[in-house]
């Protein structure tokens, strides 16, 4: 499905529990298949909820629904990330794996990028995030309906999950936890690749890219533009200007 598709499409409409995500690729990369993994995760998901009606087991559904589309089901222009973050997630020490998941989800469900973006942005100009604020900016692109106010509080009920923020004394205010560093070059070229599928020009000056709010609770490496592009044959680097580099993403068709 096409970004500008994808983009329009809120998709995440429930918490994403950091765990969930790397149970799933436990299990792919273990070798299971999408339906073994599904039954895995109805009886590990099953103990996260109330009881076992019919509405919960629909929520249980949906939730791994939204785990096996970020890792598995992925939109046909994303196969190649997803091949390339489960090497990562086979490679990494575990405390990287939150990058990976990260970047998968980011650029599955571009939403999450736009709310990462909008609170990141908070969280440099005041040094906290109100979720009314992220939900107001959220709403200017996605329309004021309730559906975009509850989703974008889904996603910050997220981030507080995966330990990104932390809430303060003040209901509704967040703050950032301490960056996680990011000094592997393949994990900075993967990320700063999957935040490219997140935007809607496929493409970004190499410095908006390092230091883009969409990766708030990163602290990245620098890396010259021709070495991030060197580490993906899906994308290139041009020059912009004087001294500015323009890393986009090459036409997947051409590949």
């Amino acid at each position: 499905m096409p970004y500008s598709k994808r983009a329009k499409q809120i998709g995440i409409d429930r918490l994403v529990r950091l765990q969930w995500l790397e149970k799933t690729t436990n299990l792919l990369l273990a070798g299971n298949e999408a339906p073994e993994v599904k039954l895995a995760l109805q009886e590990e998901l099953s103990g996260a909820f109330r009881s076992n009606n019919t509405k919960v087991r629909g929520s249980i559904d949906k939730s791994i629904t939204i785990l096996l589309k970020i890792w598995s089901n992925v939109p046909k222009e994303l196969l190649p990330l997803k091949e390339d973050g489960h090497k990562l997630l086979r490679t990494l020490h575990r405390e990287n794996h939150i990058a990976v998941h990260w970047g998968m989800t980011m650029a599955v469900y571009p939403f999450w990028g736009a709310v990462a973006t909008q609170t990141g942005r908070l969280l440099n100009l005041q040094g906290s995030a109100a979720a009314s604020q992220v939900q107001r900016r959220i709403m200017e692109d996605y329309g004021e309906r309730e559906t975009v106010s509850r989703r974008v509080r889904y996603v910050l009920r997220s981030f507080l999950d995966w330990g990104v923020l932390e809430e303060t004394s003040q209901k509704g205010i967040y703050t950032s936890r301490e960056k996680i560093v990011i000094d592997d070059v393949h994990l900075i070229s993967w990320l700063l690749e999957a935040s490219l599928y997140a935007r809607n020009n496929n493409s970004s000056p190499m410095q908006d890219l390092l230091s883009s709010p969409s990766l708030f609770p990163f602290q990245i490496n620098p890396i010259h533009a021709g070495v991030l592009a060197g580490m993906s044959p899906r994308l290139e680097c041009l020059r912009h200007g004087v001294d500015q580099d323009l890393i986009m993403l090459k036409n997947q068709s051409a590949l």
